[in-house]
């Protein structure tokens, strides 16, 4: 299988710790590989994200590169695919068995904004897509579009080097966590 990956456009560390650590968290839980962040370096967000793998398992990496549009151009120089969440694009619906064929052959880097998106992206990106037209969340678009890319099947993975693990359980909460 290809590489899938978040691009995190314009995180500002005044203001977005929370929301870029989500994005960070949805990728890595609902089956990227990684995330790569454009704006403000925020080793906080990085280290928070790298807490989670450590103790929650897989080898998902966040890294924060400066220029967006010439990642997205030497993705596509080497072949990937780049997919816009943004509410003015085509439905998920209408594009989300397409996406899957193309993650068996392409890499996808799946691009979600922050403040507002610059017009090159929505140019210099093979497809925008919409979870829905109205107004909504970067991270609930993400996990949408991973969920339907993956057809459930992330909500049901493990991860290697987990040294926590929860039990699911139909009332009250249990965690194991794993001895080394």
């Amino acid at each position: 299988m290809s590489r899938l990956v978040v691009l995190r456009l314009g995180h500002r560390s005044t203001r977005d710790k929370r929301v870029t650590t989500h994005c960070g968290l949805v990728g890595r839980a609902f089956g990227a590989d990684s995330m790569y962040y454009f704006g403000d370096k925020d080793e906080t967000v990085e280290n928070s994200i790298k807490k989670v793998v450590e103790n929650w398992g897989g080898d998902f990496k966040v890294e924060w590169k400066q220029d967006p549009l010439q990642f997205i151009n030497k993705w596509k120089r080497e072949g990937g695919v780049c997919v816009h969440c943004t509410m003015y694009g085509v439905n998920i619906n209408k594009m989300q068995g397409e996406l899957r064929r193309m993650l068996s052959k392409k890499d996808i880097a799946i691009i979600i904004g922050a403040s507002k998106v610059p017009l090159d992206i929505y140019k210099a990106s093979d497809y925008n897509i919409a979870v829905g037209n109205q107004p909504h969340s970067e991270i609930a678009a993400l996990a949408i579009v991973l969920d339907r890319i993956f057809k459930g099947k992330e909500l049901v993975a493990t991860f290697k080097d987990a040294k926590i693990k929860i039990i699911p359980k139909k009332e009250g909460k249990e965690v194991s966590r794993i001895e080394e």
